[in-house]
């Protein structure tokens, strides 16, 4: 695979892809690069499509702005769909913070995507109603780590290959990959950006949240720490057309505890 960039307005997005035909595009979360699609890209390409793996803003090869409103959700999506428009994509697959960008690409930009599939990134609907609950503010709590200056950045390097290992099933190989990334500290303060941008722009989201009426397939690892069962339920009237493929024995991380599985359901979701 090689090394593409992208430049939409002042971001150059830094994305890798592998094989030909339809394209569909990956987009990872936190605290991630496009490697986390590692297992999924092959699969892709031996199969007809052209697997494009991005770089979020901040992260990876892509531009690393200083600004926390950089990190807004509507200025990562705003970046996401002019590469989307550059390359001709239709078809989206995210996870974490990627997928809180998927969400809102789709609503805010209708006309661009055909078909999305989430992983492990609750819909905001559900999200907020949940999050109003003790359980699931609890389980939020760690995002406060994030918002300080300076000191997130300090600690990652430390605190994020313990946190893989116990987090997904990632070989040592896999996590060293990682580790590479976060060198970076421009890298580490974008990556706590999106954590700080949320905390200071979070209500401007829900006057952004409107009905996605594409189809949807939501990929969900049971076991995943953050989110709780609940944020995936009761919201078929801001998504009639879902489909929800729970996955047991996999965590937040699902592409990288059950990659086969998740590939199958890529396939036969993109294929249709």
């Amino acid at each position: 695979m090689n090394d593409h960039y992208a430049d939409i307005g002042d971001i150059r997005l830094h994305y890798v892809e592998e094989g030909s035909g339809t394209p569909v595009l990956f987009l990872h979360g936190f605290p991630e690069f496009w490697y986390s699609w590692r297992h999924q890209l092959p699969a892709l390409a031996a199969n007809g499509f052209r697997a494009i793996a991005a770089d979020l803003p901040g992260y990876g090869g892509s531009s690393k702005p200083r600004e926390i409103e950089a990190y807004r959700i509507p200025e990562v999506v705003k970046s996401i769909a002019g590469l989307m428009v550059q390359l001709g994509v239709r078809q989206v697959v995210a996870h974490d913070w990627g997928a809180v960008a998927g969400w809102f690409l789709s609503m805010l930009h209708p006309s661009l995507v055909d078909r999305l599939v989430i992983m492990n990134a609750p819909h905001p609907v559900p999200f907020a109603r949940e999050l109003r609950k003790p359980a699931q503010k609890i389980r939020m709590a760690y995002q406060l780590l994030f918002r300080p200056p300076v000191i997130p950045e300090l600690l990652m390097p430390f605190v994020l290959p313990p946190f893989m290992r116990r987090a997904g099933r990632f070989t040592a190989e896999e996590i060293a990959a990682y580790k590479v990334a976060w060198r970076d500290r421009e890298a580490r303060r974008g990556m706590a950006g999106y954590y700080r941008a949320m905390g200071k722009y979070r209500r401007e989201l829900r006057a952004l949240v409107r009905p996605i009426e594409i189809p949807v397939l939501m990929i969900w690892g049971e076991r995943d720490p953050v989110f709780l069962r609940e944020t995936t339920l009761e919201f078929s009237e801001w998504v009639p057309d879902l489909r929800i493929e729970r996955i047991a024995d996999a965590g937040h991380f699902v592409q990288t505890d059950a990659a086969a599985r998740v590939n199958e359901l890529l396939l036969g979701f993109l294929q249709r």
